[in-house]
């Protein structure tokens, strides 16, 4: 494996809301990067080329795969399609980031990591929770021991969201709410340091799709995530529950001997233990995209590992099928 030059060409596979959000993260951070886009529409990707300072645009995705001049592929399609991509971007000699979540099924990473061997090339999992301030945060506080023992966690994502385009299918996007969407929060509560043992899940309401034909993926459900050390998580995810300024929740983590309450998305956290601290984690970068990139980039560039790794993108998948596992024994 060798070092990158500083100027690398970059390129989406697809071009819809994750590639518009990326593109304007890698313009402010590393405008060294020379984007190019991808699409099954030509005129689309040339659009959005143009839109975000583009050097390049492809009527195909195959075409961006095998032009020399791109030495990263960057697959931000709909689920379903990411593992051939990604295969054939190793295949081709190009390191890959892929948006969460990677793949469909946790035996799918073991066909990747396989083709990675076999090419010396490397794929990094595009989860922006992980690199949250936020996650930072509590783990530092567990780490410090200023509530002792964790006993419960309790993490509120409820909100109003619209799913559009190929997320409102489950057939497009490989899964319901909880895959798409609620994956973030699987991350985020199974990266804090605390094992997870066993994970279960409950639907909340009808689904929209069986209510009134209109949707086919769930919306709404409670997990419980049991942890090795004890102490019990709980997450309520929903898109369909009215929220202020579309998300602005309060979420705890109780141990023996404190309490964390934290706005759900990272704008505050107040911890109340052996020490008593509120601190505002960070606003500059509250969703994570710029830790993220900045941590691919330099792995690409040296060689080194990312934070994080395909091992936790596979957890996060492999937690998420057995929530939708149990889901389906409890609806039986």
């Amino acid at each position: 494996m060798t070092a990158r030059p500083a100027s690398i060409g970059l390129a989406f596979l697809g071009c819809g809301k994750a590639t518009r959000m990326h593109s304007r993260t890698l313009a402010r951070l590393a405008p060294e990067v020379r984007l190019h886009y991808a699409s099954r529409d030509l005129d689309k990707a040339r659009r959005v080329s143009d839109e975000h300072g583009g050097v390049g645009a492809y009527g195909s995705y195959e075409s961006a795969i095998e032009d020399p001049v791109t030495q990263v592929i960057l697959v931000a399609t709909p689920p379903p399609l990411h593992l051939d991509l990604t295969l054939a971007a190793l295949s081709a000699g190009k390191d890959v980031i892929v948006e969460k979540p990677a793949f469909l099924h946790p035996e799918d990473f073991g066909r990747v990591r396989e083709a990675m061997s076999r090419s010396g090339q490397r794929v990094f999992v595009a989860e922006n929770y992980f690199y949250k301030p936020l996650r930072r945060r509590l783990l530092g506080i567990l780490e410090e021991g200023i509530i002792g023992d964790p006993l419960f966690l309790q993490v509120n994502a409820v909100k109003r969201q619209q799913p559009d385009d190929w997320r409102a299918s489950a057939a497009a996007s490989g899964g319901g709410g909880l895959f798409e969407g609620g994956i973030h929060w699987i991350n985020l509560m199974a990266n804090l340091g605390m094992d997870v043992q066993a994970v279960s899940g409950y639907r909340a309401g009808v689904t929209k799709g069986l209510r009134d034909g209109n949707r086919e993926t769930e919306e709404s459900i409670h997990v419980v995530m049991n942890f090795t050390n004890g102490a019990v998580g709980t997450l309520s995810f929903s898109w369909e529950v009215p929220s202020p300024l579309r998300g602005i929740r309060i979420s705890k983590l109780y141990g023996r001997e404190g309490s964390v309450t934290f706005e759900s998305n990272g704008i505050f956290v107040f911890a109340s233990g052996s020490r008593t601290r509120l601190t505002f984690p960070g606003f500059r970068d509250l969703a994570g995209y710029r830790a993220m990139f900045t941590d691919f980039l330099a792995a690409i560039r040296t060689g080194r590992d990312p934070l994080m790794t395909l091992d936790i993108a596979e957890q996060d998948v492999r937690l998420v099928r057995d929530i939708y596992r149990s889901i389906e024994l409890n609806d039986s």
